[in-house]
């Protein structure tokens, strides 16, 4: 989720980064098969991509993961959702002596 919009996207790889509190994405798909009706957001989206080699995603920005047999087209959704990610706060706390 990316101000107020929802990114729907499809990549080979996903996994926990190195880099604490962060998702690694990895080798984005979009759809090959180009057809009549052109999604204005899935061009978005791939416009967006292209020449991205990795992306870390912050973990409170994602709704969820699935695992698919088949990639679908991308898209961006408006949040119409009343439910927001609960705040992570990932820095360390400070201490007081």
């Amino acid at each position: 989720m990316q101000l107020g919009e929802i990114y729907e996207i499809f990549a080979k790889h996903i996994y926990q980064s190195d880099m604490y509190g962060f998702i690694e994405v990895e080798e984005y798909i979009f759809n090959q098969n180009k057809q009549l009706v052109v999604d204005p957001t899935s061009e978005k989206l791939e416009k967006e991509f292209h020449s991205v080699e990795r992306s870390y995603i912050p973990i409170n920005s994602i709704i969820r993961i699935d695992e698919v047999v088949e990639s679908g087209e991308a898209k961006i959704k408006q949040n119409k959702s009343q439910v927001s990610p609960l705040p992570i706060n990932i820095q360390p706390a400070n201490k007081q002596d």
